[in-house]
């Protein structure tokens, strides 16, 4: 088929040029005497995105899973008290992955549509008087509902509750892309992916960790090999890693963070909320509703469109891809043929997005859903001309 093929799905992400331009280069010796002078800034750009300015990054070769995995694994204890919410697959998958490894998962369940019960955590630890829960788990983006929660507020409940439990978050699709602070919000292990906000193709895992968890990593009884933190400390200090490395998926992600930088993180955060809001914008002229249940939940980053009881989700992404060449995301679980999703994060501009919903709006048309032609590009048209593109405010007449 004539044309570029259309990337909308909410990771892998598109690629931006450059980064897979620095990814085409010869293998490299990753003993070699100089091989810490390529690694090590990239730890350092990696903790300035996350805002980590206390603790340390780890960079594994796995996806966001493996990051999930080695945070349990380093800083947790078999029969540990874990506090969890679940209202998406996402979330759900890390409460399975809790309790298979044999985790005490209090686990709090919420609507799909909503995100972490801030509220409902507050309560929890404080009745928790003996400190029993080790640790909070709280998905920050869930990608397969298009909802963002609220971690400030997560560890304001902690604090509220004098409570020592460790932050665990799950920022795979978000970090990168959506304001994150993981000093000023306390978070002690925040995970990330390499397919999402970084604008790199699958297979790194990436771990920031406060100085707390390295401290609870002293006496975390879990059995380690690959994902240990002792194993790689004692190489990362020294440039280099306790295995082979994926040496091309490190230099696109030295080239993606310096991409990030030299915009500014919370030049980022305000483009993504920018794009999502021209998004939504188009949601609402199209008169359908998003499977987020409330505007504070919101992502910036996927949004998962709700079609009519009538409408199979799966027929408008499959003619969106057979016909129009364009990948939308698909309803996952619960919400599969209910929903498609639109992901509008990473290497994003505002033809992009548009681009997204005119082949949205095409696909609707042409399974039978009561759309106005242009409608909603119109709306996202009007949005991004009204607003300034480095903050999103009014622009100038």
């Amino acid at each position: 088929m004539a044309g570029y093929n259309h990337l909308y799905i909410p990771g892998p992400t598109n690629v931006p040029e450059q980064v897979r331009m620095a990814m085409n280069v010869c293998m490299q010796d990753m003993r070699a005497s100089d091989f810490p002078d390529f690694t090590r800034p990239i730890f350092d750009k990696i903790a300035r995105l996350f805002k980590n300015s206390t603790g340390r990054v780890f960079i594994y070769p796995s996806s966001g899973t493996g990051a999930w995995e080695a945070a349990i694994q380093n800083t947790l204890s078999p029969g540990d008290k874990v506090l969890m919410s679940r209202f998406g697959q996402f979330s759900t998958l890390w409460v399975d992955m809790a309790t298979r490894y044999g985790l005490d998962v209090e686990v709090i369940d919420c609507e799909w549509g909503e995100g972490v019960p801030v509220e409902k955590y507050a309560m929890a630890l404080k009745a928790d008087k003996n400190h029993e829960i080790k640790a909070v788990f709280a998905t920050h983006n869930e990608t397969a509902t298009g909802v963002t929660s609220d971690i400030k507020g997560v560890r304001a409940a902690l604090d509220d509750a004098n409570h020592p439990a460790l932050l665990m978050v799950d920022g795979v699709s978000s970090i990168g892309s959506i304001e994150f602070d993981q000093d000023a919000w306390g978070v002690d292990c925040a995970v990330s992916g390499s397919q999402k906000g970084f604008m790199l193709p699958a297979g790194l895992g990436i771990l920031s960790v406060s100085k707390w968890a390295l401290e609870a990593h002293k006496t975390a009884e879990y059995q380690r090999t690959f994902f240990s933190f002792e194993d790689m400390i004692a190489h990362n200090d020294n440039g280099y890693f306790p295995y082979t490395p994926a040496t091309q998926l490190l230099h696109g992600l030295n080239t993606s963070c310096d991409i990030l930088l030299e915009e500014g993180i919370e030049n980022v955060w305000a483009r993504h909320n920018r794009l999502a809001t021209g998004v939504r914008s188009a949601v609402d002229a199209w008169g359908l509703k998003l499977c987020a249940k409330d505007p504070k939940w919101y992502s910036d980053t996927v949004s998962a469109i709700v079609v009519p009881e009538n409408v199979d989700a799966r027929h408008v992404i499959s003619r969106a891809y057979d016909v129009y060449n364009t990948s939308l995301g698909s309803g996952l679980a619960k919400l599969m043929g209910k929903v498609f999703r639109i992901g509008h994060l990473g290497w994003m501009n505002e033809g992009m997005v548009t681009t997204a919903l005119s082949v949205a709006e095409m696909s609707m048309i042409d399974v039978g859903m009561d759309i106005e032609a242009g409608s909603g590009v119109a709306a996202a048209i009007r949005h991004f001309t009204d607003t300034s593109v480095q903050t999103g405010t009014k622009a100038a007449a």
